[in-house]
Parts: structure tokens; sequence; C-alpha cells
């Protein structure tokens, strides 16, 4: 059976790229992803609402953009007829198969945000990917205040990879050079933070269509119409639409903890060890380093403003 990597996917049209040939393809879905049976195993069996349990359903499966396929030649087309096992996936931006995530942060224009940053990387640790951090705009912004934002940033280097950058000027793209062999890679941040910028720094001969923050309404316009793998440095790198919009895909605030790396190690020192929330229990040893600086204010802050989210949080049935 042919096998392909599906590459990019406009409308209902995917282009494919075989594992064996290497020749590229486009095609359609065949009918039958309309509606499937998967056992509760499944990679594509996925919990949306509070439910523990997954039970053998019927779902609405549709190839994504980093999917492995099988396909074949009928009536004149291409058709793609069997979508294979994902080891992961994501709803925004919808994409399978992911190595890791390029985390884009503007160091200005728009501001900083550390909460939005913690949101982040709370929901790529749910998605198990591994996130690297990438501060654009460094240009923009004076000496004293980078320095102070490195600053900031330095308690998060000693869990994730973080990179400064210049997309014009192609300041600090010697680090990113390698990091991309063998692996789709994701690029992901809010609008404006320059993700497409970027990206036609690394591959020029994309030209992209880019476009500045819109200073009155605080956020950027949406310019990327479609999702697409490129091939670059020995793997596939990705543009993606912007997050206009950024939401947990679980409804529990207790496992919230979890997705907290810098939690994990003083959890087990808790009164109630790994039954603690880290909110109103007696001796709780994530709260009492806050005060030695081993855990930031901030990122406590960010996680009961996420605990109230998710209480707050209509659950889907």
């Amino acid at each position: 059976m042919n096998k392909a990597l599906v590459i990019k996917l406009i409308g209902g049209l995917y282009t494919f790229k075989d594992l064996s040939t290497h020749e590229t393809f486009e095609g359609y879905a065949k009918g039958k992803f309309r509606k499937i049976r998967v056992d509760k195993d499944s990679s594509f069996n996925k919990n949306v609402t509070q439910k523990t349990k997954k039970d053998t359903k019927d779902i609405v499966l549709s190839p994504k953009v980093g999917d492995i396929i099988e396909y074949s030649f009928e009536s004149d087309q291409y058709m793609i007829t069997e979508v294979l096992e994902r080891k992961n996936e994501l709803i925004r931006p919808d994409v399978a198969n992911i190595d890791q995530v390029l985390l884009i942060f503007a160091a200005t224009r728009p501001d900083f945000s550390f909460n939005l940053l913690d949101k982040f990387l709370v929901i790529l640790e749910y998605h198990e990917l591994k996130p690297i951090i990438i501060v654009t705009k460094i240009d923009l912004m004076e000496d004293d205040s980078l320095d102070q934002l490195k600053a900031n940033l330095k308690f998060y280097e000693a869990f994730y990879t973080i990179h400064y950058v210049n997309s014009k000027a192609r300041i600090g793209f010697d680090a990113l050079q390698n990091v991309f062999l063998d692996k789709i890679t994701v690029l992901a941040g809010q609008t404006g933070v320059g993700k497409s910028t970027l990206l036609n720094a690394l591959k020029p001969d994309l030209k992209l269509k880019t476009q500045e923050i819109s200073f009155a309404l605080g956020r950027g316009k949406h310019t990327t119409r479609h999702l697409e793998l490129f091939e670059f440095g020995g793997g596939y790198i990705a543009d993606t639409p912007g997050f206009s919009k950024l939401d947990f895909e679980f409804y529990d605030y207790q496992i919230l903890k979890d997705y907290f790396v810098d939690f994990r190690s003083f959890s087990e020192q808790c009164r109630f060890g790994q039954n603690c929330l880290h909110i109103s229990e007696p001796d709780c040893m994530v709260k009492n380093q806050i005060k030695y600086g081993k855990i930031l204010s901030s990122r406590y802050e960010s996680y009961l403003n996420f605990v109230e989210q998710l209480k707050n949080k209509k659950e889907k049935y």
C-alpha cells in the first residue's frame, strides 16, 4: 500500500508526499472518513469531557497536515484511503504527529505576557509536546528593558530552551539551524509576534505575507490562510494560524498542577503528596517555595488564574 505524509491542506484538497518515492500528489479524502468506529485504545479516541474512561465510539475523522496516510489512484484522481494512528495532535492549529513546537513570543509589540506564556506551556505539557521558546523583535526593545526581560525569563531556562532572535538581521539564527533535523516542527504564538517573519528569514523563498501588529486594536491581523509543512533543515516546519483564542482542552482543574513542571519535585513533599492542589491545603511545599524563589510568584498566580478559568468552564456533553 502507498504511504505518504500530508504536507498541505487548502479547503478539502490535500497535498501529500510519498514516503518511498518522495513524489508529491494532490487528492481528496475518501467519503468513509465522515464517520468511523474507533476502539478505546485508538489514538483517534479523545475525551473532550470530564469522563476518564474511553469507550468504543463513532467519530468524524478528517486527515490532518502531518498525518501519515495510505492512498490510491481511483476514478482518475488520488484518494486518501486510510489515516494511520497518530502519536499526537492539536486542534488549534489542526496538525498531527508533531515533534516539537517553537513557541514564538515578541519581546515587545505586543507586550510580553508571562500569563500567556504559562498558558501555552501548560497546553503543550498536556499534549506531551516539547516547547522551544523563541523571543523575537529584540531589536525593538531598549537594552536595559531587554536585560530585564531576560532576567525574568531566567527561571524558565531550568525547564525549557530559550532563544532570542532578530529575524530581520538574522541575529540568533545560528542556534536554530540544528533543531529541525528529522522533526516536524510547529510555530505557535499569538498573532503579531512575528511567526511568518521568522519563517521567511529561515527560508526566504517562501515569501509569506506578513503584517505588523495593529496598534489601534492591540492585536495582529490574521495573515496565514492555510496550513502547510515546508521542508527545512532536514525536517519539516509549519507556519500555523495565529491564536486569536487559546483555551484548555480539558475540564478538570484538579489535574492542572500536573502540567506545571516546576511544581512536580515539590509536590511529593506536600503533606497530602500528589493529592495536594496547592491552593488551601496546609503544609504545602509548592506555596512554601515561592518565598525562596524556587517557584515564581507569577507562575503561582497563573496557576490560580487557570484554576478559576477551568472551574468556570462549561462542560460539554
